[in-house]
């Protein structure tokens, strides 16, 4: 039966101690809880303890002042200690714990398996230690068996380095040493799997292992070898690993040295841990946050749109017309967070959109089921709800007798919807284009690339859509953005010349009519505005302007080519966008950039402030 040795469990948190000890259990050791230092100094002066995991946050003594005084008491000058922090612990934290006799950082949460693994390795040393110790005092009572005893010592040391190396590969571990001045080094079998090597066909040697780092890290790796003395002999630091089938794996090395007489360091010896799968973990949760914030920022600009586009003779009538055009909107993005961003179902759509109105046989709709891609339901959204709110308040949906029938078909080459409007009170066509009228066809028109159709007929309005079938069923690309950098306190500008002539290229409809709406204020006149790169290319080819505000992502890929076009013509032009960032494509560092949601103010300073200055100069 092997001996169980005593783990030392010291935090003030009562929950994290439990915790650790359902963790450690498996090891079947004598787990020894402390909830403060003062407990634990108490059991230490009357047990020997093999390991010591410490909280570095407690309210009496942190962590390191422990530390520091079990070092200070000759018995635990060896004891393994093991700091856990829930902080993000600084590389001067780092070196403080390992001067003080620190083995190793845990952060938290902790994982199972890792904490496990490095547990029962200085467990299992510990033991092996008091067992060698036991053994030397019998060898020297019983000289006639020293040779038997040393073959068994042996015998159990080789026991305890596989298990060891089973500790390390279980937590993705491996472990070298290097005799400094020599070119060998030696590496265990974990060290091997996390380089992706045969240790049949490979020599671990400093120039061979420089090939299998990534050159961009190499520099960082010998310098924080170099920086080992007899004052700080242990040092940390990440690095990447490129294997020879051109796999590359993100690695923690940890390294310590050991110095002979003359206090010169003679050996390093250390530890490496593949940490890819928490690195792309990390990359992933950055993208996914990148993503959210750009699609909140492209919802806030479209709403902030319809804030300052939407006109009524009254504050009931603008607040009852800006909350129906927001509902829309939040019933389309319902839809597509419900799919989680792949697309929304037309019908659902079309059917919550008309609800309201669909009593007995007041509604017909017929139409085969048809996911539609994000941007397509967005648009629909709002130019559905725009004839629904105009139907309600002087077509067929005001009067009783009145019935709205809404059919859609797939076509080869199109998505074609047929809004019929009958039994309605008289109606004629429209003497000026209403705002409700400009957002449909700026929907469907500009942003869908399609074509919108009115027929006033007296028994009410018919109304067509056709959409090309590219631009309503396929995936919306989304180009990878650089991460940019806000224009918001700046004072760039453009500095264009006397003629107002600025090409427009965003694809949000919304948004797009507000910014030329602020540019015509100020004095411009826009070209556009443009939905697609493939157009904006042939415009920026055309040169009839003097600027340029660019979306940077746009449905059919990015902008970037017509930036590079303009700015080889110099063109002066600007960039819009819904990515909260900090740097832009090299190529354009000097580019003022816009944040969505835009400000009025901060346009007007980018064009009218920057054109007097170019005037006046």
């Amino acid at each position: 039966m092997v001996d169980k040795v005593n783990v030392l469990l010291v935090d003030d948190q009562p929950e994290k101690l439990l915790a650790y000890e359902v963790i450690l259990d498996d090891l079947n050791e004598n787990l020894v809880k402390a909830s403060s230092a003062r407990e634990a100094l108490t059991f230490l002066l009357k047990n020997d303890v093999a390991v010591v995991l410490i909280d570095v946050c407690m309210p009496e003594l942190d962590g390191f002042q422990l530390a520091e005084m079990i070092r200070e008491h000759p018995r635990f000058a060896k004891t393994a200690i093991i700091f856990i922090s829930a902080i993000q612990v600084e590389d001067v934290d780092r070196l403080r714990g390992y001067e003080l006799g620190a083995v190793d950082y845990v952060p938290v949460p902790v994982v199972p398996d890792l904490l496990r693994a490095k547990v029962r390795v200085f467990a299992d040393l510990f033991r092996k230690t008091r067992q060698l110790e036991k053994m030397n005092f019998e060898l020297e009572r019983h000289i006639a068996e020293r040779t038997a005893e040393l073959a068994a010592s042996n015998a159990r040391l080789l026991q305890s380095e596989q298990g060891r190396s089973l500790a390390l590969a279980a937590g993705q571990m491996g472990s070298w040493e290097w005799e400094v001045g020599g070119q060998q080094l030696n590496w265990d079998e974990g060290q091997y799997r996390i380089f992706g090597l045969d240790p049949r066909r490979f020599a671990p040697t400093v120039e061979n292992m420089r090939g299998l780092v990534h050159p961009e890290d190499w520099e960082t790796l010998q310098q924080t070898v170099e920086r080992m003395s007899k004052t700080a002999r242990t040092q940390q630091t990440e690095f990447r690993v490129v294997r020879p089938n051109g796999e590359t794996r993100w690695c923690t090395g940890t390294a310590a040295a050991s110095v002979d007489a003359n206090g010169k360091v003679a050996r390093v010896s250390g530890v490496t841990i593949d940490i890819t799968d928490r690195k792309e973990a990390e990359e992933r949760q950055t993208l996914l946050a990148r993503e959210v914030d750009h699609r909140a920022r492209n919802a806030l600009a479209v709403i902030q749109s319809i804030i300052r586009l939407t006109r009524a003779r009254s504050v009931d009538d603008y607040v009852a017309a800006i909350e129906g055009r927001i509902k829309a909107l939040a019933r389309a993005h319902t839809l597509l967070s419900d799919s989680r961003w792949h697309g929304a179902d037309l019908a659902t759509l079309v059917g919550e959109e008309l609800a309201p109105y669909r009593t007995g046989d007041k509604v017909s709709l017929n139409g085969p089921d048809i996911s539609l891609q994000p941007s397509t339901a967005q648009g629909l959204a709002l130019a559905l709800h725009e004839l629904a709110t105009n139907a309600a308040k002087h077509g067929a949906l005001s009067s009783i007798n009145g019935k709205l029938s809404l059919t859609w078909q797939l076509r080869s080459d199109a998505l074609v919807l047929q809004w019929t409007e009958s039994g309605g009170p008289p109606i004629t066509p429209p003497t000026s284009r209403s705002f409700g009228l400009r957002v449909i066809r700026a929907s469907v028109e500009q942003q869908l690339n399609g074509e919108a159709t009115f027929q006033w007929e007296p028994n009410g309005l018919c109304c067509r859509f056709s959409i090309p079938r590219r631009e309503a069923m396929k995936a919306r690309e989304t180009a990878a953005s650089p991460q940019l950098a806000s224009l918001k306190g700046s004072g760039a500008g453009l500095k264009v010349s006397g003629r107002p002539r600025v090409l427009l290229v965003e694809d949000e409809a919304l948004v797009a009519m507000m910014i030329q709406e602020c540019l015509g204020d100020f004095g411009y006149q826009v070209v556009g505005p443009i939905a697609t790169a493939t157009e904006a290319a042939v415009r920026a080819k055309d040169g009839n302007f003097e600027a340029a505000v660019l979306d940077i992502n746009l449905g059919d890929g990015a902008v970037y080519p017509i930036a590079d076009m303009l700015a080889a013509h110099g063109v002066p032009f600007v960039f819009v966008t819904g990515y909260d960032a900090e740097s832009v494509d090299p190529r354009f560092r000097n580019v003022p950039i816009l944040q969505k949601p835009i400000e009025r103010d901060v346009l007007q300073r980018v064009f009218v402030v920057a054109a007097k200055a170019a005037v006046a100069g």
